[in-house]
């Protein structure tokens, strides 16, 4: 019997006569007469890399020795067809930590208790993109407060960060991630490969944990996600408007019990939505 290493072998032999073939092959469009075709090879048509992912140049496997393993580009690939309508906005990849305004909170006196709440939640947002760079288990954080804060900002700040540390983040909406759940009921994705992505991924960052209409299904789903990370020693970051007493209301003692057991917990509070604020700067009003 072959081995994978023999098996890879020849078809990387193979494709290197294919693509010999097609160098030596005009390139011609079967809509335009032959005197005005024009004779471009592929190479030259793409003259870029051919291959999407240059590490295991689009098999989807590396090896070591005899033994086969996923490449990174595989693991991606799968996290954005399970989670692609729960991926970081546009809009939140330009959120940095050093970009934080504190004016926000206190346009004319700094040592106004708004600033300093932010101050600390801060910090702790930079001492927990420090400590996930030095070790992968560890104590997440839970910052509350009302609608226009800063807690999703602060939140996309740190995946932003660990991402460009090379570190692997899942940043999830949490009424998108309970819709994903509930539509897997009517499509071939699996329910328990969500989950289990949520569950395993190093670091995830859960969104908008809000005062939504959960079931018992849901609290339940949201309970394992919670639960199997606490266990783990997985760092989690979740931003919500609820106050702990709230989010026993809502998604349940045990599980709000897990998060503070697992969790940092910061509260940012403002005078004015800091939304608000943005679109009067926007619009020349201050």
């Amino acid at each position: 019997m072959r081995s994978v290493k023999d098996i890879l072998k020849s078809n990387v032999l193979a494709s290197k006569t294919l693509n010999a073939d097609l160098k030596t092959t005009p390139y011609t469009d079967p809509g335009l007469p032959i005197a005005n075709q024009n004779y471009e090879t592929t190479d030259q048509l793409n003259p870029a890399a051919t291959f999407k992912c240059p590490i295991c140049q689009d098999r989807g496997i590396l090896l070591e020795g005899d033994v086969a393993h996923p490449c990174s580009c595989m693991l991606m690939k799968k996290m954005e067809n399970q989670f692609r309508h729960a991926r970081i906005s546009r809009v939140l990849k330009n959120c940095r930590l050093e970009k934080f305004r504190f004016d926000y909170y206190a346009p004319e006196m700094l040592d106004k208790p708004h600033c300093e709440g932010a101050a600390r939640a801060l910090n702790a947002a930079k001492s927990f993109v420090e400590e996930c760079q030095q070790n992968p288990h560890g104590l997440g954080i839970l910052f509350t407060g009302p609608v226009g804060s800063g807690k999703t900002y602060l939140a996309a700040s740190i995946a932003n960060e660990l991402m460009e540390a090379q570190l692997q983040v899942l940043f999830l909406v949490v009424p998108d991630l309970l819709d994903e759940l509930r539509a897997s009921y009517k499509s071939e994705v699996n329910e328990m490969d969500l989950l289990d992505t949520a569950r395993t991924i190093p670091i995830l960052i859960l969104d908008d944990l809000g005062a939504h209409n959960y079931t018992e299904w849901t609290r339940n789903r949201l309970y394992s996600i919670i639960n199997y990370r606490m266990n783990e020693l997985l760092p989690t970051v979740i931003t919500s408007n609820l106050s702990l007493d709230e989010m026993e209301d809502y998604i349940g003692v045990r599980t709000t019990s897990r998060i503070i057991q697992s969790s940092r917990v910061f509260r940012l509070t403002v005078e004015e939505d800091i939304r608000h604020q943005m679109y009067d700067e926007r619009e020349g009003k201050k």
